[in-house]
């Protein structure tokens, strides 16, 4: 009997343990392949996110491979990264999920990869807190594309959240009401080691991992890009 109970001691502890290193491996990837989304956006500029845009957001959150699936309530879901500015530079990431809501993918899409903007103070505190729904909590629109974002389309205006879709190459604005967006607390213990609750991750308090050396450079450097892309523009 006492055999028995070791043995199963044993194989709870392995199992916990493969289990902590396969969320931290997926973990990982989240911050890996979030970087990889950003980096390829921006290197198709006539595509992608406006300059002005990139460059007055407060965040940027990114969920690579948002899935559709009817056996998800709601029929979407993903998990993804975001960082705000903070006054010494952008926060390390916090890692959220995104589901649910009436927002459609596009036409053949099983897929997508989902980049949201958020625009002003209002929107950024909802970012701040641990769980919000678009739409109901913050107002967020279909984000406009390429080098500029035209004049005459609203996105300055109440847009707290200007939200985008990838599928299949095809880069656009999308609209996400009533998608809860909350932080995932599974992987915010992966790589910080401990619950910390989003808003001291995204105001700058926390140091940034290591192993989101490559999403935060990607971050940096998409607004280094979308500039250099308006300079050559005008040469």
């Amino acid at each position: 009997m006492k055999k028995l109970m070791l043995f199963a001691v044993v194989f709870g502890l392995c199992n916990l343990s493969w289990a902590q290193g396969e969320g931290h491996r997926d973990s990982v990837e989240r911050l890996s392949k979030a970087g990889q989304v950003l980096e390829e956006i921006m290197n198709t500029p006539d595509k992608g996110i406006p300059q002005e845009v990139l460059e007055n957001a407060k965040c940027i959150a990114v969920v690579p491979n948002m899935v559709k699936a009817a056996f998800v309530f709601g029929g979407k879901h993903g998990r993804g990264v975001a960082t705000c500015r903070t006054s010494s530079g952008w926060s390390a990431p916090a890692f959220i999920s995104v589901g649910g809501g009436s927002w459609g993918l596009q036409i053949g899409a099983q897929q997508i990869d989902l980049v949201m903007t958020v625009m002003n103070e209002r929107g950024m505190q909802h970012m701040l807190s641990n769980k919000f729904q678009v739409g109901a909590d913050a107002a967020a629109v279909a984000g406009p594309v390429g080098r500029h974002a035209s004049a005459g389309t609203d996105w300055k205006a109440d847009s707290e959240i200007l939200t985008y879709s990838r599928s299949k190459g095809l880069f656009a604005g999308i609209s996400l009401t009533g998608a809860v967006v909350q932080q995932d607390d599974d992987s915010t213990k992966t790589i910080y080691g401990k619950m910390i609750h989003q808003r001291t991750i995204l105001s700058g308090k926390v140091k940034t991992p290591g192993v989101a050396s490559s999403f935060m450079a990607a971050v940096k450097h998409s607004s280094i890009v979308a500039r250099a892309a308006e300079v050559n523009e005008h040469k």
